[in-house]
């Protein structure tokens, strides 16, 4: 059986936690399920959460209900969460769905730890 490789990793950058996206597709519900036990529990009082999508180019409407509740959870612990390095094809499904005006999205990590800190 092949060994499957995490979905994301996570890294910390002061008093950031940079959560990468690894897979180019989020599609399988494996996938989303590992997302969800990977990022879940790190969320802790007053997160400040980055994910970076720079390497999706595509991802299903599950994945997008695991944002939600992602940021839900972030909010409900007082924290601050932003997305980074969304490809356009994914920014028009967040256009369409009206997600761009929900979720705090900039363009790469860097900017992303800037509006944080700032």
């Amino acid at each position: 059986m092949k060994e499957r490789i995490p979905p994301v990793g996570i890294t910390y950058s002061g008093g950031v936690t940079i959560t990468t996206l690894t897979h180019e597709r989020i599609l399988e519900d494996a996938d989303i399920r590992a997302l969800e036990n990977t990022i879940l529990p790190v969320i802790e009082p007053d997160i400040k959460l980055i994910m970076d999508f720079s390497s999706v180019q595509f991802l299903t409407s599950t994945a997008l209900g695991l944002l939600i509740r992602i940021s839900k959870k972030v909010r409900e612990n007082q924290g601050q969460m932003s997305l980074c390095g969304i490809q356009p094809k994914i920014m028009e499904v967040f256009k369409i769905t009206q997600l761009d005006r929900v979720f705090d999205i900039q363009p790469d990590v860097t900017s992303g730890i800037k509006a944080m800190e700032g």
